[in-house]
C-alpha cells in the first residue's frame, strides 16, 4: 500500500506521547506498511512538551514541516493550539479535552488558558476535528495511563490510515506487558467507540 500520512504527536510528559508513537509504527510494520518514526524534542520525564512525528508509506523522512500533517494527534489541548501550525485545511485533528496543567498554573504565577474558542476556531480551518474525552475514558480502563491507547482508539477511527483497528490491536497484543494488557486493549476499543 503506497498511501503517505504524515502524523503529528503531542502531548505533555507522563502521557505516552512517545509509546504512542511506537505503536503506530508497530501496527503501520504489521500491515507492512514503511513507517519513519521521530522524537523531534520534549522533556519526557519532567512534565514538558513531547513531540513527534510519524510518517506512513512512501516517505523518506519522519520530518513534517508546517502545513505538511494530515493527522494532528494531541494528548493535551493547549498543545494542540500549539500545534496548530502543522496542519492545513485538509488535516484531521483528534484532541484530547483534558488540560494538564503546567508548574507555573500549579504554584500560581500564570493562568490555565480557556481552550475552548480557539478549538472551536481552530475546528473551521481544518477538515475534521474530533474531540475526545481522553482522560475520562482511560480512569474507565483503568488507569490513566493508557489515555495514549484511547487516543490511539481514536486515531484508528478518524484518520485515513494504511492500516487497520485490527493492526494497532495486534500492536498493543505483541508491544505491551501482559499485565497491561486487558486494560489496553480495553482503552483501544473504548477510544474507538467513544468519538
Amino acid at each position: 500500500m503506497n498511501k503517505k500520512v504524515r502524523i503529528y504527536i503531542t502531548g505533555v510528559g507522563g502521557q505516552g506521547t512517545l509509546l504512542a508513537t511506537k505503536l503506530i509504527g508497530q501496527a503501520a510494520g504489521i500491515a507492512g506498511v514503511n513507517a519513519n518514526l521521530s522524537e523531534i524534542h520534549g522533556m519526557a520525564q519532567r512534565g514538558g512538551i513531547v513531540e513527534s512525528s510519524v510518517t506512513l508509506g512512501d516517505l523518506k523522512s519522519p520530518m513534517i514541516s508546517e502545513g505538511q500533517a494530515d493527522v494532528l494527534l494531541s494528548f493535551e489541548p493547549v498543545e494542540t493550539l500549539r500545534s496548530a501550525k502543522r496542519c492545513n485545511s485538509d488535516s484531521v485533528v483528534i484532541t484530547n479535552t483534558a488540560p494538564v496543567q503546567p508548574f507555573t498554573v500549579l504554584t500560581g504565577s500564570q493562568t490555565y488558558p480557556e481552550t475552548a474558542p480557539a478549538l472551536e476556531k481552530m475546528k473551521s480551518r481544518v477538515r475534521k476535528m474530533v474531540i475526545v474525552e481522553g482522560t475520562t475514558l482511560a480512569e474507565e480502563a483503568g488507569t490513566i495511563m493508557s489515555l495514549n491507547v484511547v487516543m490511539l482508539g481514536a486515531l484508528c477511527k478518524h484518520a485515513d490510515l494504511p492500516f487497520t483497528y485490527e493492526h494497532m490491536q495486534e500492536a498493543i497484543k505483541t508491544g505491551m506487558k501482559p499485565k497491561f494488557l486487558e486494560m489496553n486493549l480495553k482503552a483501544l476499543e473504548l477510544g474507538y467507540a467513544s468519538s
